[in-house]
């Protein structure tokens, strides 16, 4: 298992000025935004705009803060509004953001189409976390108080990345006082047989 602290994240400013970015992980690591399988990250939106074009890759986003967004994709609309939702779409679709509330922090979820599939649930109660297979990546990722496995603490925006050789084993998600919000992302590499 590797503990992957929000405090260790460097902030990436988008292109068009309208948020950052703060990348949690991605495979292969150091991949840049066109040579991934994977890609899991936080974003802080400022202004509503155009969403970048991510040609083959399969997203899911997730509002952790603020009053939402509605998101135009190739022409249809989808209010994002409620906290902890995903919601999912294609990285090519023609997609345009528009705030709802002013600014919002999202959480964002990236798979190479045939290569990677994703699951994103979200935890609101203590639970054991399932054991990866040898092809599976689990990341789990605080929001809201304080959760334990173990002894390990993570805080608010820290992560957990375990693979089957890491291995979760019998690991199991505490919040402390019992209340908590995670997300526990399973990726699966669909490439072998």
């Amino acid at each position: 298992m590797r503990i992957l602290r929000a405090a260790d994240r460097p902030a990436t400013a988008w292109k068009n000025g309208g948020g950052i970015t703060r990348e949690i992980a991605s495979w292969p690591e150091d991949a840049g935004p066109d040579g991934f399988d994977w890609r899991i990250s936080l974003a802080e939106v400022a202004a509503g705009g155009p969403f970048s074009a991510f040609p083959g890759v399969d997203r899911v986003i997730t509002v952790v803060d603020g009053g939402g967004m509605e998101l135009t994709v190739d022409g249809a609309a989808h209010r994002v509004a409620e906290r902890y939702r995903p919601f999912g779409f294609a990285g090519d679709a023609d997609t345009g953001c528009r705030l709802l509330d002013g600014p919002v922090s999202d959480f964002n979820v990236m798979t190479r189409r045939g290569r990677c599939a994703a699951g994103v649930e979200i935890l609101r109660a203590p639970r054991p976390l399932p054991v990866p297979d040898d092809r599976t990546v689990l990341l789990l990722v605080l929001f809201e108080g304080r959760a334990r496995l173990g002894s390990t603490v993570l805080d608010r925006h820290d992560a957990l990345l375990t693979t089957a050789t890491g291995g979760a084993g019998d690991a199991s998600v505490d919040f402390d006082g019992g209340r908590g919000v995670a997300a526990l992302v399973t990726l699966h590499d669909i490439t072998g047989p």
